[in-house]
């Protein structure tokens, strides 16, 4: 490997000039004077050997190495910080942050009932939730950008430990209004001809409800599409038709919602909490993902 010869100040100098567009600007960001920044940018190229800033006199623009190398330079600010931050939160169990990533199901029905318990035992420890889409989840928690994850899907990634926390049901949500309503079941095969709204390919859950649309003779059709499954059930909540979601996204205090079981056949999917292979949690981390085991009585 090629011996680094720059130092942190001058790659971040670099990334702060690129972002501006502007060596004023950046040097007032960084606390710096103009020419002790562009110094600091200078040093950086001539340690890498190439020109990454073209320089005019009224703005600065970057060279396509130097574009190249941004991408790569905040990647690794990115990961030094999230670095250091792991280290502060081992040395201060007390202290310092927790992110975990989850998708919003999760985050708006089961997250918040662990929290309260994590919040009595770590009181100055920040969390960040990032609530995003299955594919969103798995890539945080890959790329480090997460403590741990909770979703329905990376069983099958080799890097990562899946530990299961529950399963859940699809049920069909529509308006307690509607004649269905009181029903114990319904069968896959009664939606076709119904208004649909359903979640759209963006949506790891499409994957699985295509896999069962695939086996109907008659298939339903989808009148509305959206990207996430709480977007398709707040049309089903203005009476725009019925969804296929999970179980999880339905509270059972809904005011106007009922979910109706799914049935012939029943569709169900696992819920686990999704972890780097060989990542150390921090004692704050740690907690809060027993936290979340213990919700449904997992020790």
């Amino acid at each position: 490997m090629k011996r680094i010869k720059f130092d942190l100040a001058e790659l971040q100098a670099f990334v702060a000039t690129a972002e501006k567009a502007s060596f004023r600007m950046a040097a007032e960001s960084l606390c710096l004077s103009a020419p002790a920044l562009s110094r600091r940018v200078e040093r950086l190229e001539e340690a890498l050997g190439a020109k990454l800033l073209e320089r005019t006199t009224r703005h600065v623009q970057l060279t396509a190495i130097g574009q190249e190398f941004l991408t790569e330079a905040r990647a690794a600010l990115a990961g030094l910080e999230i670095a250091v931050q792991r280290v502060t939160d081992q040395a201060l169990p007390h202290r310092g942050s927790v992110t975990v990533a989850c998708i919003p199901s999760v985050a708006n029905h089961l997250l918040p009932l662990a929290l309260r318990s994590f919040a009595i035992e770590f009181p100055e420890v920040q969390v960040h939730v990032i609530d995003e889409n299955a594919s969103h989840v798995l890539e945080a928690v890959v790329r480090g950008q997460a403590d741990f994850g909770v979703s329905f899907t990376g069983s099958q990634e080799p890097g990562l430990q899946f530990e299961v926390l529950t399963r859940e049901r699809y049920v069909l949500a529509m308006l307690r209004s509607h004649s269905w309503a009181g029903r114990s079941e319904v069968a896959w095969t009664e939606l076709a001809g119904e208004r649909l709204v359903s979640v759209s390919h963006q949506s790891s859950n499409r994957l699985l409800l295509d896999q069962v649309m695939a086996g109907l003779s008659d298939q339903p059709m989808a009148w509305y599409e959206c990207n996430h499954v709480t977007g398709a059930l707040a049309l089903v909540e203005a009476g725009l038709g019925m969804a296929a979601i999970p179980q999880l996204a339905l509270p059972e205090s809904h005011p106007k919602v009922c979910g109706i079981p799914l049935a012939e056949p029943q569709l169900w999917r696992t819920l686990g909490l999704i972890q780097k292979r060989g990542r150390m949690l921090s004692p704050s981390a740690a907690s809060l993902k027993k936290q979340l085991l213990a919700v449904h009585g997992i020790s």
